[in-house]
C-alpha cells in the first residue's frame, strides 16, 4: 500500500480514521481466539504510525526523541516489507519468523520495532483521551500523565531523563488543538473525530498487544 498523497493541515486524525475503518472492512474472518491466525496488515500499521509522527510534530520538541524512535522503527519494518512484500504483508508473520529464528528480542529486530510502535500508539491514545476529556488542563500535565501510564514503565533512566528535560517545551492546549483542527472546522468536530479515532484504535491495539504477548515481547524495556 504505497502512500503518495499529502496530508493537509489538521487532517491526520481523519486520515487515521479512514485507514482504520478500511482495515476493519477488509479484515478477514476467522478464529479470533487463535492469535496465530490473526492478520495485521503491516503497511497500513506503518501508515497509521506515520500519522502519529505528524501529530507528535505538532506537540513540538518535547516529542523529538519519541518521534525519532517511531520513524526508525517504521523504516526498519519498511525495509523488511520492501524485501518481500508478499511474505511480510502480515505483521504476525514477521513476529513468528523472528521468534522461530530466535532473533525477536535481539538487536534491531522488527519484533522490537513493533513493540515500540504499539506503545507509541498507546501514548497517542492516552494523550488524545485526556485532551478531549479536559481541554482546560495544562498540556504539560496531560503529556506527563499519558507518558507515565504508557511509556515510562518500559523506559530506562536514560530515556526517562531525556523526556523530563523536554517536557518543559510543550505548547499550550489551545495551540495544539488549533494545529490538530482541520481548516474551517470546530472544536466539537475535532472532539468527535478524536473519539471516533480512539474507538477504532483501541481494539486494533488490543489485538496487536495480544499477539506481542503470545510471542513473549510485551515486557521488553529500553535503556
Amino acid at each position: 500500500m504505497k502512500r503518495t498523497r499529502e496530508i493537509e493541515k489538521g487532517s491526520e486524525i481523519k486520515s487515521a480514521i479512514e485507514e482504520l475503518s478500511m482495515l476493519i472492512k477488509l479484515k478477514p474472518t476467522g478464529d479470533n481466539h487463535d492469535r496465530t491466525t490473526v492478520h495485521i496488515p503491516t503497511r497500513p500499521f506503518m501508515y497509521v504510525c506515520n500519522l502519529v509522527i505528524q501529530v507528535l510534530d505538532k506537540i513540538g520538541p518535547t516529542m523529538t526523541v519519541l518521534r525519532q524512535d517511531i520513524d526508525q522503527n517504521i523504516q526498519r519494518l519498511k525495509m523488511l516489507c520492501d524485501s518481500d512484500p508478499s511474505m511480510y504483508s502480515n505483521l504476525v508473520e514477521i513476529l513468528k519468523k523472528e521468534a522461530d529464528e530466535g532473533g525477536a528480542r535481539k538487536g534491531a529486530s522488527c519484533s522490537k520495532a513493533s513493540v515500540w510502535l504499539a506503545r507509541s500508539l498507546d501514548f497517542t491514545v492516552a494523550l488524545l483521551e485526556r485532551l478531549v476529556a479536559d481541554p482546560g488542563q495544562e498540556m504539560e500535565k496531560l503529556v506527563e500523565e499519558s507518558y507515565n501510564i504508557t511509556l515510562k514503565p518500559w523506559h530506562g533512566w536514560i530515556s526517562s531523563a531525556a523526556y523530563k528535560v523536554a517536557l518543559k517545551l510543550v505548547p499550550d492546549n489551545k495551540t495544539l488543538i488549533d494545529l490538530l483542527m482541520p481548516k474551517d472546522e470546530t472544536y466539537d468536530t475535532l472532539k468527535e473525530d478524536v473519539q471516533t479515532l480512539i474507538s477504532l484504535l483501541v481494539p486494533f491495539l488490543e489485538e496487536i498487544h495480544s499477539v506481542l504477548i503470545l510471542y513473549g515481547l510485551d515486557r521488553l524495556k529500553s535503556t
